[in-house]
């Protein structure tokens, strides 16, 4: 059974589209929604599109993703062998979660991540992801390029090892070291997705720096555990 987990947060503009393209596909058992509090009409969409598969669940308050991504992995169905984790705002270019699903649904892997096209505007200077990519490596030998992302398949077995998911902008890094270190195998695997992306603006940099600090707390966090 696989069941896959979206936390949203005023997304009324993709969500409908995020849904709708993944409800049609044959590998995926639920989809679980959790509204992170927004301010905007993202729950009503939500609730008005009619499919089996869709368990929909509304925080009063903004709580960030990483608390509803353990609120969703409360509320997924026990009998679930694979679990996922999906941003809303992929839009029409969810359905590439499949290949995702595939490698870790087929023993190949325990865990797959999605590793983007390159981003069609200009971003950072690449600082955040080199970060991410060297902590990981330094950490465990691993060579990984998708560190950063939040598209996500998990073996049941591997989350069973977090008591929850960390909180920050540092998860991903966090939880990629430590599953590694666990012993299980990572595979990256190249989708088509598309989604909201950082720019070069105020916004932006303060994005990217809260990133990089997460990060090097995570790091220095991770190599107290592991030493």
């Amino acid at each position: 059974m696989v069941s896959i987990i979206i936390p949203a947060y005023n997304e009324k503009d993709k969500i409908f589209y995020t849904l709708n393209n993944i409800v049609e596909v044959d590998e995926i058992d639920e989809i679980v929604v959790v509204d992170d509090g927004s301010s905007d009409n993202t729950f009503e969409i939500i609730k008005n599109i009619k499919n089996d598969k869709i368990k929909a669940f509304r925080l009063e308050k903004n709580k960030g993703k990483g608390y509803a991504l353990n609120y969703g992995l409360k509320n997924v169905n026990k009998n679930a062998d694979i679990i996922g984790f999906l941003d809303a705002d992929l839009g029409k270019t969810s359905s590439e979660v499949v290949k995702l699903i595939k490698p870790v649904l087929d023993n190949q892997a325990d865990v797959s991540i999605a590793k983007f096209p390159p981003a069609k505007k200009k971003g950072g200077m690449g600082f955040v992801k080199r970060l991410a990519k060297e902590s990981v490596y330094e950490m465990t030998g691993k060579e990984l390029d998708a560190t950063l992302s939040g598209q996500r398949i998990f073996k049941k077995e591997v989350l069973e090892k977090f008591d929850e998911i960390p909180y920050g902008y540092g998860v991903e890094v966090g939880m990629t070291i430590d599953i590694l270190k666990h012993g299980y195998k990572i595979v990256e695997v190249l989708v088509d997705m598309i989604h909201s992306e950082t720019g070069r603006d105020l916004k932006g940099f303060i994005h990217r720096g809260k990133q990089y600090y997460h990060i090097k707390k995570v790091l220095r966090i991770k190599k107290k555990e592991w030493r």
